[in-house]
């Protein structure tokens, strides 16, 4: 049955918390033990920052992008042979899908390489009332729990490669954990949702004139200013940094002044 506010099925939230209880691989630290409704708290917020709750964005594509935003976490999705610096994760997503049973749409089933059939964003949009979009929102809508499920295991997988990625791989490490177990569940929400909005930060690809914007260089920003206010205050302000200069590295004609404001409210939910 769902739950009180309509979101994740009781049963993948349970699965969502046990997923949280696992480790991340450095020595003997792990991640914070949650309880099912903090994990439920924590999807939830996603489907906010995402989607504001409607089921009609699970299917989105925005102004001055060249591809798809689906589900909770607005997963990226290219078509056939398409190249861009972002890291694609719906055909990821769909692998999460079956290897944990669950049977997709056909029509997504049957595409070659599980690629996006659309050629760009007016035949989307021509094709958002379609049934085979009706039955893909649905579907989103549905398995909102399996999607947080593979958000957690973003994060879970996302330390290593952090570490590997910085000049100062335990500093990264600690400051990590130091989010991580800042009061729960929030510093799981902050780390969890910020890797979904904006990556790891590893990606040679996801730079603008050499500078990245992911979880890596939020807490490199992190570990280089002075420390001040708690450390969840001390995640979103580095978060903005990151961010604005990511606004003022990204070339003009992608017009990213745009998302400031909206960027910024979504760190200020990292602090309780």
């Amino acid at each position: 049955m769902w739950d009180r506010f309509y979101r994740i099925p009781v049963s993948l939230v349970a699965l969502l918390a046990l997923l949280l209880l696992s480790a991340v691989a450095r020595g003997d630290e792990k991640l914070p033990p949650l309880e099912p409704s903090q994990a439920d708290w924590i999807a939830d917020q996603i489907f906010q920052n995402e989607c504001n709750r409607q089921v009609s964005c699970l299917t989105s594509w925005n102004v001055g992008e060249d591809f798809p935003s689906l589900g909770i976490g607005h997963f990226i999705w290219y078509r056939q042979g398409q190249q861009e610096r972002f890291v694609e994760s719906f055909p990821d997503l769909l692998g999460y899908y079956v290897a944990r049973g669950v049977n997709l749409p056909d029509w997504i089933a049957g595409l070659p390489g599980w690629a996006s059939p659309w050629p760009d964003r007016d035949v989307f949009l021509a094709d958002i009332d379609s049934p085979r979009m009706q039955s893909l929102r649905n579907f989103l809508n549905e398995t909102r729990g399996i999607q947080a499920g593979y958000i957690v295991r973003r994060l879970e997988r996302s330390l290593p490669a952090l570490m590997a990625a910085s000049e100062r791989p335990d500093a990264i490490a600690a400051e990590f954990y130091r989010v991580a177990d800042s009061e729960v569940p929030h510093g799981m929400y902050a780390l969890i949702d910020y890797v979904n909005f904006k990556g790891e930060g590893t990606s040679v690809s996801e730079r603008y004139q050499g500078e990245g914007w992911g979880l890596l260089q939020v807490l490199e920003t992190m570990l280089d200013n002075p420390r001040s206010g708690t450390v969840l205050e001390q995640f979103a302000a580095a978060a903005r940094q990151v961010l604005a200069r990511r606004i003022e590295n990204a070339p003009a004609e992608r017009g990213e002044e745009r998302w400031r404001q909206g960027w910024n409210n979504r760190t200020l939910t990292y602090v309780p």
